[in-house]
């Protein structure tokens, strides 16, 4: 059965490798920030100015301690075990060209003292301009990582990314989804930690491949800077989900989290219009009207 250490060192060794790979894809440097949180543990934020992504965070973290009340409800979690013990690896990529689309990745271990754990994560993906053949695209790849392990599990995950990567007081979703699992613990004999390592494993390492797909596909087409003005409010989107809705954003500053490796997610620039609708069939309306919950990207 994999350990909390075994755990830890792997998720501090896909931070590498998945900072060489953008490294290698973008030519830009990070720049990394190692931090120490004063409950317990700590971590590595680092953060890439590069040539195509203008702003991209690569968080590992590992920290222990007493869960705060307000934390400690959210997870449901008895009085008598509020120790735990959290790492795992979290993702997101803002580029410059607004045909490239955001991204955002988190893979993460959970374990209590009183002997309770489970895994999460999930990668979805947000797209300025959709495009239904790079949608079907990266949706495939998440299912063949899903039905390697599980064929329900595309289904499923599919279902709750829709469900948590939406937005309701805009009554969107924040973009074409992708999975979202949360509290992935052994049911049965069949899914035991092992497995549900190497679930949670596979989705990390799903992650360069597809989107280095993606950046390769959109990362030198030009742009008018009428789309460069839609981009800054799909990027104010997403800081509305991610300050109002996003339960980890909770986590992280209800737990004393460090605010600026919890914020990284947020866009260098974003902006809003007041009351603003695209013009009818215009590409921002099409993108508008996909981001619905419940949409087959695959066709199937």
């Amino acid at each position: 059965m994999p350990t909390r250490h075994e755990i830890t060192t792997y998720f501090r060794s896909l931070q590498d490798c998945i900072c060489a790979a953008l490294h290698q894809a973008d030519g830009g440097t990070f720049g990394e920030d190692a931090w120490d949180r004063p409950g317990g543990g700590g971590g590595r934020a680092r953060v890439l100015n590069g040539t195509h992504i203008e702003k991209g965070g690569v968080n590992f973290s590992a920290v222990h301690g007493e869960l705060p009340p307000a934390a400690a409800a959210s997870l449901h979690v008895d009085p008598e075990e509020t120790g735990f013990y959290a790492t795992g690896v979290s993702i997101v990529l803002h580029p410059r060209n607004p045909h490239v689309p955001i991204i955002h990745m988190n893979v993460r271990y959970f374990e209590l003292d009183g002997g309770r754990f489970w895994f999460g994560g999930g990668i979805d993906l947000t797209p300025h301009y959709i495009v239904p053949e790079q949608a079907a695209f990266f949706h495939r790849q998440l299912k063949d990582t899903c039905d390697r392990f599980d064929p329900a599990y595309y289904p499923k995950f599919k279902i709750w990314a829709d469900d948590y990567f939406y937005i309701p007081h805009r009554q969107e979703t924040r973009g074409v989804g992708g999975i979202f699992f949360d509290r992935l613990q052994p049911a049965t004999e069949e899914k035991d930690k092992r497995t549900l390592f190497n679930f949670t494993a596979a989705v990390g390492e799903t992650f360069a491949p597809t989107y280095l797909q993606l950046l390769e596909l959109n990362k030198d087409k030009p742009f008018t800077e009428r789309e460069a003005e839609w981009q800054q409010l799909r990027r104010g989107r997403y800081v509305e989900f991610n300050l109002v809705w996003d339960r980890g954003t909770k986590f992280g500053l209800t737990t004393n989290g460090r605010t600026e490796s919890i914020l990284m997610s947020l866009p260098p620039l974003a902006g809003w219009a007041y009351d603003f609708h695209p013009g009818a069939g215009s590409r921002e309306a099409e993108t508008l009207a996909g981001l619905v919950k419940g949409k087959d990207w695959l066709g199937e």
